[in-house]
């Protein structure tokens, strides 16, 4: 019996081909806005982590001043006392504590022989490669010992090398930092772009050097390695005692990697989950596309109604007919909906590959439940109204 209703149903969705397409087509673009918008949303949600997590995931970051700033160099905020690097010397000593980075950034005009670029200057310590997840590519990088060494030395970024010295080994030769003067020592591998920072496109000095370059009085950041078996909690309340009893007071913010990622985390994925409710709006007008249809067919049906339920077929059997139109109406427009908006993803980073599109199947399979649950709740009342027409006035009807 049930193969009988699905051929009845088939064939009464395929006597009315036009009103049964524009019908679904209502599904069949909810769906398609659906698993586009998640796609994108998704794949926002992955970029943006993978931003975070590149330098490595066991990094705590500490800013001057109160407020949250989530770990981002180049926040000027205005404390009672700026972090400086006999504060950074200090976190060095803690426990579990495997390398401290301070970060001063700024912009200058680099010069070397005939050419010279205006790029990012960040003054850092010899421990940045390590605690970054950075790689020297060629000569070596900052050199150790006291961060408040002054030493003229420098590091080129990939691009920055690429700028100033073509193919020339810049190993050993003079540049001009903002009319300073300085001697490369090394090149670092190319690393790509962070947060709208090409870090390729950068050159790297010691961060007291820095300071006096920029003629800045504190650090923008602090930045901690801690061993990987340490809790980052643990590692940040050692951090806010020791900042707190140097400061005399916590003037200034501590943010662990885990909990800036999982904040991101939860705001991603609300993003998303707001997106594809955005695309759930053509679903709803798909279902009242179907309640509409449903409505009509069941009173252009009435004949055929009554004449089925004079050979026998009972209310249940009528009901679970016209539901199962509804279902099938809505299942064949999600699954073309769903064919729709993976080949728009697909086609969306075929021609824009820097734009992350990510499917994710879970919400692809929500989709299409939620389709046939949709053509399941449209056609209820209608299918309902189909089961309790009494066959003889139905009969009469034509």
């Amino acid at each position: 019996m049930n193969q009988d209703l699905t051929r009845l149903a088939f064939g009464a969705l395929r006597s009315q081909p036009l009103r049964s397409g524009l019908t679904a087509l209502g599904i069949c673009i909810g769906i398609a806005a659906v698993v586009l918008l998640t796609a994108i949303g998704q794949g926002l949600r992955q970029f943006v982590l993978a931003e975070f997590t590149q330098f490595g995931t066991h990094l705590i970051a500490v800013n001057p001043g109160r407020n949250v700033t989530f770990g981002l160099s180049g926040a000027l905020i205005h404390t009672l006392r700026p972090l400086t690097l006999d504060d950074a010397q200090a976190l060095q000593r803690l426990s579990q504590v495997r390398a401290v980075v301070p970060v001063v950034q700024g912009n200058a005009e680099i010069e070397a022989a005939s050419r010279s670029r205006r790029a990012m200057v960040i003054g850092v310590g010899s421990r940045m490669p390590e605690a970054w997840s950075m790689t020297v590519a060629s000569g070596r990088f900052l050199p150790g010992g006291d961060l408040r060494s002054t030493t003229a030395q420098a590091v080129l970024g990939a691009t920055l090398r690429r700028e100033l010295f073509g193919s020339t080994n810049p190993l050993g030769r003079r540049i001009r930092i903002g009319g300073a003067p300085f001697r490369v020592v090394g090149v670092m591998a190319a690393k790509g772009r962070f947060l709208g920072f090409d870090l390729d496109d950068t050159v790297y000095v010691p961060a007291a050097r820095a300071l006096a370059l920029f003629n800045r009085e504190g650090l923008m950041e602090i930045d901690v390695l801690y061993a990987p078996e340490a809790g980052s909690e643990a590692v940040a309340g050692r951090i806010r005692r020791l900042l707190a009893a140097r400061h005399g007071d916590e003037d200034f913010t501590v943010t662990t990697q885990d909990k800036m990622l999982a904040t991101l985390d939860d705001i991603l994925g609300i993003l998303t989950a707001a997106v594809g409710a955005l695309g759930g709006i053509s679903l709803l007008v798909g279902a009242v596309g179907i309640l509409t249809i449903m409505t009509i067919g069941v009173r252009e049906r009435r004949t055929e109604i009554g004449l089925l339920r004079a050979l026998g077929a009972r209310t249940g059997q009528i009901l679970r007919l016209f539901l199962t139109e509804a279902v099938l109406l809505s299942a064949l427009g999600g699954a073309a909906g769903l064919v729709l908006g993976a080949g728009g993803a697909w086609l969306l980073q075929a021609l824009v590959p820097a734009l992350p599109v990510r499917v994710d199947w879970r919400f692809v399979l929500l989709a299409e439940a939620l389709a046939a649950f949709i053509g399941l709740a449209a056609g209820l009342e209608p299918a309902r109204r189909a089961a309790r027409l009494d066959p003889v006035e139905a009969l009469r009807a034509e």
